[in-house]
């Protein structure tokens, strides 16, 4: 992706608001990212919203109320990687030299309890043949098979984020806590307990984009620096997994088959002319604590069965060599899956600008984002200073 900057951020924090509606909490973050960037009504050509459970229309009900119409408003719906895809949308847009700015945002009130998806039927989910506690349970079990991880490293991605987290005013989860703490909270399947999933909940995120091309030689006295968006990329899963979060359980053992992930940060890599090598900071998706491992061998942060001694090492924690998530993740932040990716955007941002506090990664210059949404959707974002 060339050109493209992302010139102004907001949000709204992420956990539960009775009263506040989806709509509410997208205004929050989208004025907040209009003013940050100095755009004004008619300042920016299009709007992609980012949503699973917001219902029709939902970019619209929000730019309505800002008294923003008029031109492309369209929602986008990847599960997780709602909000990336929207990005991806939005940057080739403006690459294309279709657009000179664009905003885009993503919004969500989860229903309590589980995830579920009407991407599944209903007799897939009466079978047990969805994404569910069940089939992360699975995934983590495998997990220790490849890669050695025990309860313990589970119990220490949570300990981690949640220290994090404690930093993070945006955060649903602000405080610390102990292994202990997390390896007593009950079972949910094993191996996984319930302090190791992370809680559906609610809150938007916004980013302006703007062509480089059109961009002022510095930015306006109160704007802070401009980022760059490296890539934007999401791809979709390949048929043959059993553990594929497109048919989880129901398909063939082949670990030949290459994730969406993968597919993605393989492109994305390619797409900014880096490597994993060259990264400062990531944010990754963390549903569960495994989920987190997992994305370490997928993204190429570590070789295929490395993830439990790259945890163990402390490089991924703050002070390491590459820090992730933290911005305490969706252990931490919860997740509304609409504002999930834009989210973990907002944050490395802030991390490339230096705004991030007791939290900041020291030098940040890289960033990439993941998440990977229902439909076996990823997303991945790389951002540069």
């Amino acid at each position: 992706m060339t050109g493209v900057v992302i010139a102004g951020v907001g949000m709204h924090p992420f956990g539960r608001f009775e009263g506040v509606t989806t709509t509410d909490m997208g205004v929050h973050a989208v004025r907040a990212a209009l003013h940050e960037a100095g755009v004004a009504r008619g300042g920016f050509q299009a709007a992609f919203c980012g949503t699973a459970y917001g219902g029709v229309a939902t970019g619209h009900k929000v730019l309505s109320r800002l008294g923003m119409t008029g031109m492309p408003i369209v929602d986008v719906e990847a599960g997780c990687a709602s909000g990336g895809a929207a990005l991806m949308l939005a940057a080739g847009a403006l690459a294309a030299g279709q657009y000179d700015t664009v905003l885009v945002f993503g919004t969500e009130k989860m229903p309590r309890g589980i995830i579920r998806s009407s991407f599944f039927d209903p007799w897939q989910e009466e079978a047990g043949l969805a994404a569910t506690p069940s089939f992360f349970a699975l995934r983590a079990q495998r997990l220790a098979v490849t890669s050695g991880v025990t309860k313990d490293h589970l119990a220490q991605v949570v300990v981690k984020n949640r220290r994090h987290g404690a930093s993070n005013p945006d955060a649903m989860f602000q405080k610390e806590i102990t292994p202990e703490e997390v390896l007593a909270s009950r079972v949910i399947c094993e191996p996984l307990h319930l302090f190791m999933l992370c809680s559906p909940n609610e809150g938007a995120a916004a980013v302006v984009l703007r062509r480089q091309a059109d961009s002022p030689g510095s930015p306006p006295p109160r704007s802070p620096p401009h980022v760059t968006l490296a890539a934007a990329v999401l791809r979709s899963h390949l048929p043959g997994s059993v553990l594929s979060e497109s048919t989880p359980m129901s398909g063939l053992t082949d670990d030949a088959v290459p994730s969406p992930t993968t597919l993605a940060a393989t492109a994305a890599f390619e797409e900014a002319g880096l490597g994993p090598a060259d990264l400062d900071v990531v944010e990754c998706q963390d549903t569960d604590a495994a989920r987190e491992l997992i994305s370490y061998e997928e993204i190429g942060l570590c070789a295929p069965g490395g993830s439990a001694a790259l945890l163990a090492s402390g490089d991924t924690a703050l002070g390491g060599r590459l820090p992730v998530n933290p911005s305490g993740g969706l252990l931490s932040k919860g997740e509304p899956l609409g504002a999930s990716a834009l989210g973990q955007v907002v944050e490395l941002v802030r991390q490339l600008r230096g705004q991030c506090g007791d939290r900041q990664v020291d030098g940040a210059r890289v960033a990439l984002s993941h998440t990977v949404g229902r439909g076996a959707n990823a997303g991945v974002v790389i951002l540069t200073r």
